[in-house]
C-alpha cells in the first residue's frame, strides 16, 4: 500500500447516522411486504432486495456527502485491490448485516457505514432499523446509543466478577466458540446472550456483555462500524494473537477476532486448537 500522511476525519457522524437510517426505512418497507426478492450470490449467501434498495441509497447519498471519498460496500466488493489500495481514506459499507436475521424477521439486522483511515475505522454508524436504536462513534470523541431520539455516551462494562456475560452469533457459532466457552466455563458463570449481525459488538459496548469471541469468518464490511464503537466505548478488539484488526487488506476476509471490555479478563488462556 503506498505510504500517504495521515488525514484528519472532519465529518460529523450525525449527517452518517442521518444516512444510515434513511437506508433503513428502505429496509424496513420491503421488510414489512411479502416478498423480499431472495436470490443467493456466489458464495451462497443471500440477498434481498433490501441489500440493494439500501447499498444504492447509501452509496448516491455519501457520494453527495463527501464526493472525494471513495465508497466500498458488500455489493460492489469488485473494485480491484490495485485502485483501493491507494486509497488513504474510504467508507466501508453493509448496507444490509444480518440478512439472514432479516429473512427470519427477527429484527436483529444492522446498517454498517464506517469510514477507514490509514486501515483503521475512524467513525462508525450501526443502525437497527427494526429496532429503532442507532450506535455511533468518532474516533477520540467516545461512543453514544440513540434511542427514542435521545443521543446518551455508552461505555464498556470493565469489572469481571464470577459471571461473565459473552455474547455469540445467532447463526454462525462453531466448534471453536463451543469449545471456548467450555473452557471459559471452567472458571466462570457464562452467561450467554445470542444476537445477531454487527449489535454483538455493540452489546459490549454499552456494557451488556464483556467478551465477544468470533470464532469464524466475517467480512470487513461486517465489522469496521460496530468496531469503532467498541473501541471508542472503552473495548479491545484483536485477533487471537493479539493484533489489531487491518482494514482494506487484499483479502477482505477478516482473521478470528475478540472483543474484550476488560484489560484483566486473559481470554486468550481458554482458546482452545483455534
Amino acid at each position: 500500500m503506498t505510504e500517504t500522511k495521515p488525514v484528519k476525519t472532519t465529518i460529523d457522524a450525525k449527517d452518517t447516522v442521518t444516512i444510515a437510517v434513511a437506508a433503513g426505512k428502505k429496509i424496513i418497507e420491503i421488510y414489512e411486504s411479502a416478498d423480499f426478492g431472495v436470490d443467493m450470490k456466489a458464495d451462497n449467501s443471500p440477498l434481498t432486495l433490501a441489500d440493494l434498495a439500501s447499498h444504492e441509497l447509501i452509496v448516491a447519498s455519501l457520494t453527495k456527502l463527501t464526493p472525494d471519498i471513495p465508497v466500498l460496500s458488500e455489493e460492489s466488493k469488485t473494485i480491484p485491490y490495485r485502485e483501493r489500495s491507494q486509497w488513504p481514506r474510504f467508507w466501508l459499507v453493509d448496507p444490509l448485516d444480518g440478512t439472514k436475521e432479516f429473512i427470519k424477521r427477527n429484527g436483529e439486522f444492522t446498517v454498517n457505514i464506517a469510514l477507514i483511515e490509514q486501515g483503521r475505522p475512524v467513525l462508525g454508524v450501526v443502525h437497527t432499523p427494526a429496532l429503532g436504536v442507532t450506535y455511533y462513534a468518532t474516533k477520540g470523541l467516545g461512543a453514544f446509543k440513540v434511542e427514542n431520539g435521545t443521543a446518551q455516551p455508552i461505555k464498556v462494562q470493565v469489572d469481571v466478577s464470577q459471571n461473565l456475560n459473552v455474547v455469540a452469533s445467532r447463526s454462525h457459532a462453531g466448534p471453536e466458540t463451543e469449545a471456548f466457552l467450555a473452557a471459559l466455563a471452567k472458571d466462570y458463570t457464562v452467561n450467554l446472550v445470542s444476537k445477531g449481525s454487527a449489535l454483538k459488538l455493540c452489546l459490549v459496548a454499552e456494557g451488556a456483555a464483556h467478551l465477544y469471541p468470533r470464532l469464524g469468518p466475517t467480512m470487513e464490511w461486517d465489522t469496521a462500524a460496530a468496531q469503532c464503537v467498541a473501541e471508542e466505548a472503552g473495548a479491545i478488539v484483536t485477533d487471537t494473537d493479539g493484533k489489531v484488526l487491518a482494514y482494506n487488506k487484499e483479502n477482505l476476509l477478516n482473521p478470528f477476532f475478540v472483543v474484550n471490555a476488560s484489560p484483566t479478563l486473559q481470554w486468550k488462556n481458554y482458546l482452545v486448537a483455534v
